[in-house]
């Protein structure tokens, strides 16, 4: 039992390992895209603020943009 229990432990291991692999891979890809924008005149500092936003939900982005519009306010910030 002790065998296949390590067979088992190894095999996730090694999935684990190759999924890193393809991640590393789908970071570097991801890098040259906003390279590649970059190049072309866009600011990659914002679009990747664009990305991160899109991903929110719409609620919990208006939650934050109330939230942010407070505290710009409170600090004479426009």
């Amino acid at each position: 039992m002790a065998e296949n229990t390590d067979d088992r432990l190894r095999l996730l291991i090694e999935r684990v390992e190759r999924l890193e692999e393809e991640k590393k891979g789908i970071q570097d890809d991801i890098k040259d895209v906003y390279g590649e924008a970059k190049a072309v005149g866009y600011d990659a500092k914002i679009m990747r603020q664009i990305v991160r936003l899109r991903k929110m939900k719409p609620d919990d982005r208006r939650e934050m943009d109330m939230i942010l519009d407070t505290y710009k306010a409170a600090l004479g910030l426009d």
